[in-house]
């Protein structure tokens, strides 16, 4: 019997030929049954092997892909066969066989027993001609993965950052960095500046361009500076999404939309635009257009956790649907347990039903998958301020706050921290800075969701006793917001303590009109009521003025004439009891003497009249001619009044903080100024002047009730907003 002849090494060339232009056509099928064939020609050399087992994996079966490279312990000796074998078990979700895998090699001291390997063998130790460094980046990129689905996220980020020194061009690695939040802006940093020292030149040049992008998502949006070499890119989508996280992350998310949109239109399945304008749809709260991109997604990806997650953001803003909105943000993490967008949303179902220790569980899930993303700090510190516990909440915001020193959400709330601790400078600062930010971004006209903000602006600056800059804070919030029980009490309120009850009465109406159970306003109202009605003077007319001095001028002449008769009559009484008459000269002096105290009275009491009349005049115009502020007034108020607001996901920053104090010595006040009011019209001059001056000494010792901070609202986010 003749010996098997093996086929030629130019019959073998045209067979591998055949396979890898199958792989390229994807007949994975046709290209297995020849890869078999090969592998059984050349006596299953090393490089036939391989890609008799990466068609296996191409088909689908895993496992016979890995026994065919492990049965030979190929995986031993080849590192591209270990990376294969590993890849297999990590598709079938075999996270401690991968990395037992991968892991494993053949020790040194078996290797060096071995013969060193003919010119075939060197060959086939590097399949497809792949460079040993590309392999070993591969290795390290699989490891990362399986370490971060073992969640053991320190060591995968190491091993991701490994995978790009090996190979800079290795952008799985960088993208699992970036978009799972893995490191922070320092780190992030370093990472660039390690990379740009691989590569030539214009290698160098081309990764930071397009590296850097990906980096800078807490900057503010500026155009790209493209070099002129890579100019073409400028209209590249993925170049085009990263502005349009850049507009997201500050806020600016109506140009976030318009990019995204843009995206959509001629990629409509953009898998790494789809979790921003997704976002974005919450944050504008385009039902409409999220109800049917979820449905679509769903339709077509049913097995991708993005699309459970948009429908599930859909419930979450149409309100009233959390327990829907639970049920499929919680099958999204399900899907893909690594993704942070869906357990912050998960987290806002909790929130806006105030179940505060289930939220704080999704938000510090979100924390550890999502390390460099200052968001879940926000929402985590939002709630533990909620829940009473201010120093943990004001540790989280610094957190976050040294993430996104621009964020505004964050700035608000740190202004809402210094005012639970009074510290109105410091709270003040915060919630400017919030403010110029927001202006920053450049929009002409300033989101709804940022009343809040004004609003409590408004209160810092009543605290401050700046009642001007609060009244025009205040007067912008209802700009905003024209329809807010809040704003008319917070403006009437500052009225009240300028002094101009009528105008504070007029806006405590219009609150209770918005908004009846509200105790402040009712409560405001009435002593405001009893204040005004307490000051006012008694009107006295021009003729009853008049018809008051003829009256008095008429006693005056009726008694000097009843003086003159009982002279008179004293006179002729003491000559008929022969009593020695007065002297001529004595009674022309007394009789003189009593006209002139007759007279002197009259005159007294005409000047008194006069002086009184001026008097009245004289407070009247003084207070109508008063300044724009007039004066404090003396009295305190307890209240209690609460607002909520909070910020829609996916941001989902919310704005969402309450604050009650107790107001003091109301009824003393009242009483005080009630003895004042009582005092008679003779006396005015006098009173005004002692009221004026007990006014200027309460105004001094005043202290006043706090309202409520209002956290923004957004369905979070505040309010949040609240409430990103």
């Amino acid at each position: 019997m003749a010996p098997a002849r093996g086929a030629s090494d130019a019959e073998l060339g045209a067979l591998r030929a055949l396979i890898q232009r199958l792989i390229e056509q994807q007949q994975y099928q046709s290209a297995l049954f020849w890869a078999d064939k090969v592998a059984s020609l050349s006596q299953e050399a090393v490089q036939d092997v391989y890609w008799l087992a990466q068609c296996l994996c191409l088909t689908g079966q895993h496992h016979r892909a890995s026994h065919t490279i492990r049965s030979r312990k190929l995986d031993k000796t080849h590192p591209a066969c270990r990376y294969l074998a590993a890849k297999c078990h990590f598709t079938s979700k075999e996270y401690q066989l991968a990395l037992d895998v991968l892991e494993k090699e053949e020790p040194l001291s078996e290797r060096l027993l071995q013969p060193s390997p003919g010119p075939c063998d060197a060959e086939t130790h590097i399949p497809l001609g792949i460079p040993p460094h590309a392999i070993e980046s591969s290795i390290a990129l699989l490891r990362g993965c399986v370490l971060e689905a073992m969640e053991n996220r320190a060591l995968a980020a190491e091993s991701y950052r490994e995978a790009l020194r090996l190979d800079a061009y290795c952008y799985e690695a960088f993208h699992m960095l970036t978009t799972h939040h893995m490191l922070t802006a320092r780190e992030e940093r370093e990472l660039l500046a390690s990379l740009e020292q691989q590569g030539s030149r214009h290698d160098a040049q081309l990764l930071r361009f397009l590296y850097q992008n990906k980096l800078k998502k807490y900057n503010k949006p500026k155009p790209a500076e493209i070099p002129r070499s890579l100019e073409r890119l400028s209209e590249n989508l993925d170049v085009v999404m990263t502005v349009a996280e850049r507009h997201y992350y500050n806020c600016d998310f109506p140009a976030c939309y318009t990019l995204t949109s843009a995206i959509m239109s001629k990629d409509p399945y953009h898998s790494s635009c789809l979790p921003i304008h997704i976002g974005v749809l919450v944050e504008l709260c385009k039902t409409n257009e999220l109800f049917y991109l979820s449905h679509k997604l769903v339709d077509l990806y049913p097995a991708n956790s993005v699309s459970w997650f948009a429908v599930g953001c859909y419930y979450l803003v149409i309100g009233q649907k959390n327990e829907h909105a639970r049920r499929y943000l919680s099958k999204s993490t399900s899907l893909d347990r690594m993704f942070g967008p869906a357990w912050i949303a998960f987290g806002h179902s909790f929130a806006v039903e105030s179940e505060h220790d289930q939220a704080m569980a999704a938000y510090f899930t979100a924390a550890q998958l999502m390390r460099g993303c200052h968001l879940p700090l926000l929402y985590i510190g939002l709630e533990y301020g909620l829940t009473n516990n201010p120093r943990l909440a004001e540790r989280f915001f610094s957190k976050a706050l040294s993430i996104a020193p621009d964020d505004p959400f964050v700035l608000h709330e740190m202004g809402v921290v210094a005012f639970q601790n009074e510290n109105w400078k410091a709270a003040h600062k915060h919630f400017t800075d919030a403010l110029s930010k927001i202006k920053a971004i450049g929009n002409e006209v300033t989101a709804e969701k940022w009343e809040p903000l004004l609003n409590n602006l408004g209160h810092v600056c009543r605290k401050l006793q700046r009642y001007e800059e609060a009244l025009e804070y205040h007067q912008q919030a209802m700009m905003l917001v024209p329809q807010n029980s809040s704003t008319y009490a917070s403006l009437g309120y500052v009225l009240a303590l300028t002094g101009h009850f009528k105008s504070a009465i007029d806006h405590f109406h219009k609150a209770l009109g918005l908004r009846r159970d509200d105790t402040f306003s009712l409560n405001m109202l009435a002593s405001c009521t009893e204040l005004y009605v307490g000051e006012m003077e008694p009107y006295v007319g021009p003729e009853t003025k008049q018809e008051m001095l003829s009256c008095y001028n008429d006693h005056l002449s009726m008694v000097a004439l009843l003086g003159a008769e009982q002279a008179q009559r004293d006179a002729d009484s003491s000559s008929v009891s022969g009593i020695r008459p007065l002297d001529s000269s004595v009674e022309s002096t007394t009789t003189a003497s009593t006209a002139s105290t007759t007279a002197s009275t009259a005159s007294t009491a005409s000047t008194a009249t006069a002086s009184t009349a001026a008097a009245v005049t004289a407070r009247t115009v003084t207070s109508s001619s008063s300044g724009t502020l007039g004066r404090p007034i003396p009295f305190l108020l307890q209240h209690n009044h609460q607002l909520h607001h909070r910020v829609t996901p996916i941001r989902l920053a919310p704005f969402s903080e309450e604050t009650s104090s107790t107001l003091a010595e109301l009824a003393a006040l009242t009483a005080t100024n009630t003895t004042t009011n009582t005092t008679t019209n003779t006396t005015n001059t006098t009173t005004n002047t002692t009221t004026s001056s007990t006014a200027a000494e309460l105004t001094a010792e005043l202290t006043e009730p706090d309202m409520d901070l209002e956290p923004n609202d957004s369905g979070d986010a505040g309010g949040a907003a609240g409430t990103p």
